[in-house]
C-alpha cells in the first residue's frame, strides 16, 4: 500500500559489465497502485500524481492487472522524441487545463519494475524473477502503458547509450540481476552523457549560509547577439565559495540597469534568472547581476530546449576566452533518434 519511496540510482563514470540494463528515461518517476478500480500515481516523493493525468490513470486502470504495483516513468513524447518541457506544462492547478493538456499532450508510462502483484509482495524477489513477472504481466497491453527495453549484453546497452539520447533519453541505468526491490534506496547505478561548455558568468546568487556565493548564473549568446540565461553551476565548497565572491566582486554592478538581463529579456521563452514560477514558489530567487565578462568552463548532461537541463558543474576558468565566443554553435547536437523505436508495447 503506499506511500512506496522508489529504489534510487547513484552515478558511475562508465557502464559496468555483467548488469542488467535499461534506458534512463527523461520524465517523472512513479510508482503506479491499481487495485481493482481504485488507480493511485504517486510521484518520486510519494505525492499524488493522478489528478494531473487522467488519461494516464484510465488507460491504466484498462491495460494492468487487477492488483498490482509498478515502478516506471511518466513520459510526454512529440516528433518523435521526448519532451520534458510539455510534461512540465502537465502539473497544473486548474482542472480544466489539465483536461485539455491531456488531449493536447497525452502521457505515456514506461514500466520497468513490479513490486506487486495479486496478493504477493515481490520487494525480496531478485530482479531477474521480477522482470519475467513484469513481462508477463503486461503482455497484450498497449499505450499508454510501454515496458521499458531491457538487456543483458554490454555492447548493446553502450549501443543504446550512444544512439537513444537523439530521442531525448539521458543515459543508461544498470542494475544487478539479483537485486532485490530497496525502496529509497540509491542501490542501482546511471551513466549519464557528460558535455563541457564555456559560458559567459552573468550572475550569481547568494548561498543560504551568508553574502558568499551559492551558484553562477550563466549564459550563452544566440544568432541574434543576445545572451541568454541558460541556467546555474553549483556545488561549491565553503571555502571556494568564498574565494568566488572575492573573484567576482570587481564585477558586481551597482546600477543593473545596463545588464542584458536587467530588462526581464532572458531566453526565447521569458524566462529570466528570477522570473517565478510555481516550481520555485516561496524560494528567493533574487540574483546579483555581473559584468558578463567572465567565461567559465561548466560540464552538463544534456539541454531541455534552449538550456542546461540540470545544474551544470563548474570546471575552471577560461581567461583564454572571450564572452562573445560563448555561443550555442559549441554544443554538441546528438543525433536525432526516432522514439517509436524505443517506446514500444509489451509483448502480445
Amino acid at each position: 500500500m503506499p506511500p512506496v519511496a522508489p529504489m534510487l540510482a547513484k552515478p558511475v563514470a562508465a557502464i559496468p559489465p555483467g548488469m542488467h540494463y535499461e534506458a534512463k528515461w527523461d520524465g517523472f518517476r512513479a510508482l503506479v497502485y491499481r487495485d481493482g478500480d481504485a488507480i493511485e500515481i504517486a510521484s518520486r516523493t510519494t505525492k499524488p500524481l493522478t489528478r494531473y493525468f487522467p488519461e494516464l490513470a484510465d488507460g491504466l486502470r484498462a491495460a494492468l492487472p487487477a492488483r498490482c504495483v509498478l515502478d516506471g516513468e511518466i513520459v510526454v513524447a512529440r516528433d518523435g522524441r521526448l519532451d520534458f518541457d510539455a510534461l512540465l506544462e502537465r502539473v497544473h492547478p486548474a482542472a480544466s487545463r489539465v483536461r485539455r493538456l491531456a488531449e493536447e499532450t497525452p502521457a505515456a508510462f514506461v514500466a520497468f519494475d513490479l513490486l506487486a502483484l495479486g496478493d504477493e509482495a515481490l520487494l525480496d524477489t531478485p530482479l531477474t524473477a521480477r522482470r519475467a513477472a513484469l513481462t508477463d504481466a503486461l503482455r497484450g497491453a498497449g499505450p499508454p502503458l510501454h515496458l521499458a527495453p531491457a538487456t543483458r549484453d554490454l555492447a548493446t546497452a553502450r549501443d543504446w547509450y550512444d544512439r537513444y539520447e537523439g530521442a531525448g533519453l539521458d543515459g543508461i541505468v544498470a542494475k544487478a540481476p539479483d537485486l532485490t526491490y530497496h525502496p529509497g534506496e540509491r542501490v542501482m547505478l546511471k551513466i549519464k552523457h557528460e558535455r563541457t561548455a564555456d559560458c559567459v558568468v552573468a550572475g550569481l546568487r547568494h548561498h543560504k549560509s551568508g553574502p558568499v556565493v551559492g551558484s553562477l548564473l550563466l549564459g550563452l549568446y544566440d544568432g541574434a547577439g543576445t545572451l541568454q540565461h541558460v541556467g546555474v553551476c553549483a556545488s561549491f565548497t565553503a571555502r571556494r565559495r568564498r574565494e568566488l565572491m572575492d573573484e567576482l566582486a570587481p564585477l558586481v554592478l551597482a546600477d543593473p540597469a545596463g545588464h542584458p538581463w536587467s530588462g526581464g529579456e532572458a531566453d526565447a521563452e521569458g524566462r529570466t534568472p528570477g522570473g517565478p514560477s510555481r516550481w520555485t514558489a516561496g524560494k528567493d530567487l533574487s540574483w546579483v547581476p555581473l559584468r558578463p565578462e567572465r567565461v567559465c568552463e561548466v560540464a552538463y548532461d544534456h539541454m531541455q530546449g534552449d538550456r542546461f537541463r540540470h545544474t551544470a558543474r563548474f570546471r575552471h576558468w577560461r581567461p583564454d576566452r572571450t564572452p562573445d565566443s560563448c555561443t550555442y554553435a559549441q554544443l554538441e547536437r546528438p543525433v536525432r533518434f526516432d522514439l517509436s523505436d524505443v517506446l514500444t508495447p509489451p509483448p502480445r
